[in-house]
């Protein structure tokens, strides 16, 4: 037999291996998910969410002031920063636990995310 026909029958037997392995370990969730979460009159517009590891929930200012939306919670620490109407910023959640999300500009508004 040809040698390189015995190479390419070994590649075409190892390559389905090697990409099945490369998906499964890469950092790249296939079947994550994206979540909005709004603020509206000093609120989130949800109080509690449920969401799994390598999820993604994008925040969204619907209120004519600025919001600044941040997490101190072990499974999730950020800080987003001031954003003013109309814009989203979106964080990634990578550990599982519970996330407690707050606004640092004003305080009574909260939620909490369940990252599964």
């Amino acid at each position: 037999m040809n040698v390189s026909i015995k190479i390419a029958k070994k590649y075409i037997l190892v390559m389905p291996i090697f990409v099945l392995v490369t998906l499964s370990t890469s950092s790249v969730n296939l079947w994550a998910s994206s979540y909005e979460v709004g603020q509206s009159d000093k609120k989130f517009t949800v109080s509690n969410l449920i969401v799994k590891v390598g999820d993604t929930v994008s925040f969204k200012n619907n209120d004519s002031f600025f919001h600044n939306i941040f997490s101190l919670s072990d499974a999730a620490l950020f800080d987003l920063g001031s954003f003013p109407r109309g814009e989203s910023r979106s964080v990634v959640f990578d550990t599982a636990g519970v996330v407690e999300v707050e606004c640092a500009i004003h305080p009574s508004m909260q939620m909490k995310i369940t990252v599964e």
